[in-house]
């Protein structure tokens, strides 16, 4: 049986039926007098168990988070009573008034962060544990019911209203998925529910929501990301406890984490709002329950082992390319204070991503340089996920983008080969690149005219930003586009151009390169010239691939401020195509912007970076520059891209560190698109 899960499901839009219902909470609790009653079955299975309300009671929340520390993990957990502090706080919805009072008609809405929990499926009934309810609403989130369904567009509309996911425990999952047969031990299946959990962890990882998975939920997000479950484990360890859930009955021992392990999953990481300090000791406790017989036992490429059993079951594991991912083997909603750190975190990233989700919708977000023309000649489609490009539209839409800069990218000829051997299209010179390559962006947007536009001015792009359409502006990589006729420069910005980025990879006509050999010690006559008309014209002089000759001539000869549309800092890393402090210091008093770029080799002389190294030289370029003169400009598929912000689906994520680093909304507005349209109005100005 082959998995239905392709990247294609990422392309539909969502529907506004929101296919979910809210659990209703009991109004009546019982008395701790019922006894406890036995798992049916030892296994995952969240259908085979029968609970009493002393199952469904956790210790006092965030006012007692702590003491699970200081009592060494808190893994003695103690049940409230029906009076203690959690109860009672909720007792509007435990305690009948048989009366509707003015609030209940018109309440204010909740700032709390939605948690998205999956239902279990039982004979007609959807359902899950109230534990699931009460750990959500002591952590501080809103919970609300998510149940299968076949529609795809419907299971992004589910996404859509919510802040984190909570995959929950439950049955077996059918061995098909992973193109096996089933082993003799192999418990109760339910397709509905393997087909919908698979398909919305997919989605949600796309889309950056943060999800915890528990027992059955860390098996589904190794299943639905590229890992692997072993159908039965067989070991010295009893992992099917006939112990209560709320008993632990075995240890586990941390993991230690690779060494560039990346940041970004709020882990070791303070929370503001209840003042804890996320340390993995705490959200993995030493000891937990255990009720389960299949395992994780690859967590695929996306996961690192956070913690494993003493047999070596792997009984956790988090995200390691910067998504705010955490799965583990055990039911931390039983185990009172030992489990509630796990919820707490969770609902810390829901609050952040809820922010960074609501600053995209208030501000203009824009990245000055991708290169996704270069793979038109591969025939890929723009419009859907194509797995084959960094930049499309559905993933600008997942990663919030609002406009992106793509450039004709224009190969520098080696001495004595022809432009044209260096192209894949059969064009006639390098003015006729340009214009193929803008002419198949012309015809992407005439495709989908409600989606995304060309958009030429700034004016352009906020009226596309209101309308709810993406923007793409043109850009060119290479000024031997013009082919030595400042003429084109007006051609081109009537085509929509709005910056010429001089110089590639060699010297050119106009100026010398950083990688180049210094043929016109900086700019030649014709590179002045060319300077000249395009702040006559409005265009953008970028000087990203220039040699440092070139750079500052280039700040003298044109009336209107400069920009570096991918370069990074080269006291960071010594690369030629990086600014040194003395040209970034120059940028700034010119009144330029240099885009910070997402390059490997220009983050790190080894081209092993990540979202930390990225935001290195960010901070670095905030410290030099101020913050009036930095943004982003990624160079996606112009080989950008690194671990944690890896296409532009990943870009929300800038948003969400810069959130979780102490930045207003002034400052990242600023980062992620004000600075640079300050530019480009400038250059009209000028």
């Amino acid at each position: 049986m082959r998995c239905p899960l392709q990247d294609g499901a990422g392309t539909i839009r969502p529907t506004y039926y929101h296919y979910m219902k809210l659990n209703i909470l009991k109004s009546k609790t019982q008395a701790n007098t019922t006894p406890e009653t036995k798992t049916a079955t030892a296994d995952n299975s969240q259908d085979k168990t029968t609970t009493t309300p002393a199952d469904m009671r956790v210790t006092s929340a965030v006012a007692n988070s702590q003491r699970a520390t200081a009592n060494g993990n808190g893994n003695n957990p103690q049940l409230l009573t029906p009076n203690s502090s959690l109860l009672t706080k909720h007792s509007s919805l435990l305690t009948p008034h048989y009366s509707l009072d003015e609030e209940s008609s018109s309440p204010t809405p909740s700032s709390r962060p939605v948690i998205g929990i999956t239902a279990n499926v039982t004979g007609d009934d959807y359902s899950h544990r109230q534990a699931y309810f009460h750990m959500v609403t002591a952590a501080g989130g809103v919970p609300v019911m998510l149940c299968p369904t076949p529609q795809n567009a419907d299971i992004l509309t589910m996404l859509d209203i919510c802040d984190a996911i909570i995959l929950t425990g439950g049955a077996d999952h059918n061995p098909l998925w992973m193109n096996e047969d089933p082993h003799p031990q192999l418990g109760a299946i339910n397709p509905e529910r393997d087909r919908f959990e698979l398909v919305l962890t997919r989605l949600a990882y796309n889309r950056n929501i943060p999800i915890l998975g528990i027992c059955r939920g860390i098996q589904t997000l190794a299943i639905a990301l590229g890992g692997h479950v072993k159908q039965h484990i067989a070991t010295d360890i009893k992992h099917s406890q006939d112990a209560p859930k709320t008993e632990p009955t075995h240890r586990l021992r941390l993991e230690p984490l690779p060494a560039n392990t990346v940041i970004g999953n709020g882990i070791n990481t303070m929370d503001q709002n209840v003042g804890t300090l996320f340390a993995r000791e705490r959200l993995y406790p030493e000891r937990v329950n255990s009720f389960h017989h299949q395992a994780v036992d690859n967590p695929g490429p996306l996961f690192t082992v956070a913690a494993r059993a003493m047999d070596g079951t792997i009984e956790a594991m988090e995200c390691q390319t910067g998504h705010s991912i955490i799965g583990v083997q055990w039911h931390p909603e039983f185990m009172g204070e030992a489990g509630l750190p796990l919820f707490q975190w969770l609902t810390a990233e829901a609050r952040l991503f809820a922010q960074a989700k609501a600053l995209h919708h208030r501000i203009l977000t824009i990245d000055s340089h991708c290169d996704t023309p270069m793979f038109f000649p591969e025939g890929v489609d723009f419009l859907t996920r194509d797995p084959r490009i960094l930049y499309s539209l559905p993933k600008m839409d997942e990663g919030r983008v609002d406009a992106v800069q793509m450039v004709c990218y224009l190969p520098q000829p080696k001495l004595g080969q022809r432009f044209s051997d260096g192209v894949k299209f059969d064009v006639a010179g390098p003015k006729a690149y340009a214009d193929l390559i803008f002419n198949k962006i012309e015809d992407i947007c005439r495709q989908a005219p409600d989606r995304v536009s060309i958009a030429r001015t700034p004016a352009d792009i906020y009226r596309d930003k209101r309308q709810g359409r993406h923007s793409i502006v043109l850009g060119i990589e290479n000024g031997i586009a013009l082919e030595h006729d400042v003429k084109n420069i007006q051609y081109f910005r009537q085509r929509g151009v709005t910056y010429i980025t001089l110089c590639h990879n060699g010297d050119n006509d106009l100026c010398d390169s950083a990688r180049g050999c210094q043929t016109h010690g900086g700019l030649s006559s014709f590179g002045r010239e060319c300077i000249k008309e395009m702040n006559r014209q409005g265009i953008l002089v970028d000087l990203s691939h220039a040699a440092e000759t070139s750079f500052y001539q280039a700040i003298e000869a044109s009336a209107a401020p400069i920009v570096c549309s991918h370069s990074c800092c080269r006291a960071l890393c010594d690369h030629p195509r990086n600014l040194t402090d003395e040209q970034m210091l120059a940028l700034a008093q010119s009144g330029g912007v240099m885009q910070l770029t997402m390059y490997p080799g220009f983050l790190s002389k080894d081209g092993n970076a990540s979202i930390n190294t990225f935001f290195r030289h960010l901070y670095r370029a905030i410290d030099l520059m101020g913050i009036d003169h930095v943004g982003i400009g990624t160079d996606f598929d112009g080989d950008g891209g690194v671990t944690g912000l890896s296409s532009a689906a990943e870009l929300i994520n800038v948003t969400r560190q810069l959130l979780r680093d102490g930045f207003t909304e002034t400052d990242i507005e600023k980062i992620w698109g004000k600075n640079w349209l300050k530019a480009m109005a400038g250059a009209v100005r000028s």
